[in-house]
């Protein structure tokens, strides 16, 4: 009979699909981190992450859902022009984030330089 220690080791180890649900908090959870670390706008995450840009919108305007507050800092003349803040970690771990940064990367697809 299998335990569920080694259950959850396996599925640890090997990649496998998540719920839309999970892979949308591991989305937001990921661009906090990013956002926290330096200043980024829609178009430098963009080319960071290689999500979509409209996703990278729709999953910022959303961030209030887990409790994370992000706001937009105008710098320039243009209503575009700036960068995104992180006011607000709300509940979540930043150095949980940190821990397991390889894991969010590989569940979402993406690759850090």
């Amino acid at each position: 009979m299998e335990s569920s220690n080694s259950s959850s080791v396996s599925q640890a180890s090997a990649p496998q699909s998540i719920s839309k649900a999970h892979k949308a908090f591991l989305r937001k959870i990921f661009l906090c981190h990013l956002i926290h670390h330096q200043q980024h706008n829609l178009l430098s995450l963009h080319q960071l992450t290689k999500m979509p840009r409209r996703t990278i919108q729709d999953t910022l305007a959303a961030m209030l859902d887990i409790g994370v507050q992000i706001k937009f800092v105008q710098d320039g003349e243009r209503h575009n022009a700036g960068y995104y803040q992180l006011v607000d970690w709300g509940p979540i771990n930043p150095q949980w984030i940190v821990t397991h940064l390889e894991e969010i990367c590989l569940s979402l697809d993406i690759e850090l330089a």
